[in-house]
């Protein structure tokens, strides 16, 4: 099994590695609207004494950067094909295979995102911090727990991507679906701005409800190291809970298509 998993995630990295003028595209337009968050946001701190929400300015800097490279990273804007092979049939193959498609396209996903880390992630954190002033954690346990939050959230991502996906075994069109969700998942994942400029409700029902500050705002938080060492663990655990839940929602709707498939004859 290992063997296969290593395969799968090296297809994704390979497949991933191929589309080099897109990869440069996207690291420039990561980088472009870089400059125009983190100019925004430090102009509010300025105007507010200096802080945003709890948030120093070069706290700001590295929360803007750090979260431009992680938005190709956990990838929570482009769906996975698996609608597409439900409208087309293909599906069928998928699940004729040893392999479960969940895990399939997990570990593929995954392959993805060490390509995306490589170069999406690394180029705009180059260039910010080539040109503003970057907060460094000071404790060292912010960086291992800032890696694990890292991949805790691209999991938590896929899980949400692959029920979006499943949604086409009984609506065919998800771009509905597909638009919903990233609005919802820009505005409530932290990608706009931090979630604690929200009201208090409003950010706590977000972080207790919902998987959304799950994908960026999680590891964020803890590479600027927002709340300590404790507040860092709580976050991981929060994500690994959504992992969890998400997933046994993948097994349960993936359940449910496949027998409607099979009672519709496909």
């Amino acid at each position: 099994m290992a063997r296969v998993q290593a395969a799968l995630i090296a297809a994704g990295f390979r497949r991933h590695a191929t589309y080099r003028q897109a990869t440069f595209a996207g690291a420039f337009t990561n980088t472009v609207f870089g400059f125009l968050r983190c100019y925004i946001l430090l102009s509010v701190a300025a105007a507010a004494g200096g802080a945003m929400a709890g948030y120093s300015g070069p706290q700001l800097v590295s929360y803007v950067w750090l979260g431009q490279g992680l938005l190709a990273v956990v990838n929570s804007w482009t769906m996975l094909d698996l609608a597409e092979r439900v409208r087309t049939g293909d599906v069928v193959a998928d699940l004729l295979r040893p392999v479960d498609p969940l895990w399939t396209y997990l570990w593929t996903d995954i392959g993805r995102a060490g390509f995306a880390l490589l170069t999406r992630f690394v180029a705009p954190l180059v260039v910010g911090a080539l040109a503003f002033d970057f907060y460094v954690p000071q404790s060292f346990l912010a960086y291992p727990l800032f890696i694990l939050s890292t991949l805790l959230a691209i999991v938590v991502c896929f899980a949400c991507r692959y029920l979006i996906g499943l949604t086409a075994f009984w609506l065919l069109d998800i771009r509905g679906v597909t638009m919903f969700w990233v609005f919802v998942s820009g505005a409530a994942s932290g990608l706009y701005f931090p979630l604690a400029v929200l009201p208090d409700w409003l950010s706590t029902t977000l972080w207790v409800a919902t998987p959304f500050p799950s994908l960026l705002q999680a590891p964020l938080d803890i590479a600027v190291e927002r709340g300590g060492t404790g507040q860092a663990l709580l976050v991981c655990l929060s994500q690994a809970v959504w992992g969890v839940l998400l997933f046994l929602a993948c097994r349960w709707a993936q359940s449910r298509a496949v027998r409607k498939l099979v009672v519709q004859g496909g």
